[in-house]
């Protein structure tokens, strides 16, 4: 990441304050690894359990209620 910074700095025009295009590839690559690397995680097997139960008709998840402080009461 120094690398970038330094090269960024090296290779842009004073005053545009802009990034050359090589460095905008660069970080275009870097970002595109790291969103590769999340989207192959998938989604945890509590959210598609959720999920599963939001989509059957009639389908109520239950939520533990274990008195937290986001816990009304029944109240509105």
């Amino acid at each position: 990441m120094k690398d970038l910074k330094s090269q960024a700095s090296r290779n842009t025009t004073p005053g545009k304050g802009g990034l050359t295009p090589e460095i905008q590839s660069r970080i275009g690559h870097q970002l595109r690894a790291m969103y590769d690397d999340v989207v192959r995680q998938g989604v945890p097997e509590r959210f598609a359990e959720l999920i599963k139960k939001l989509d059957t008709p009639g389908g109520t998840p239950q939520v533990d209620n274990d008195g937290g402080s986001n816990d009304n009461n029944g109240r509105n």
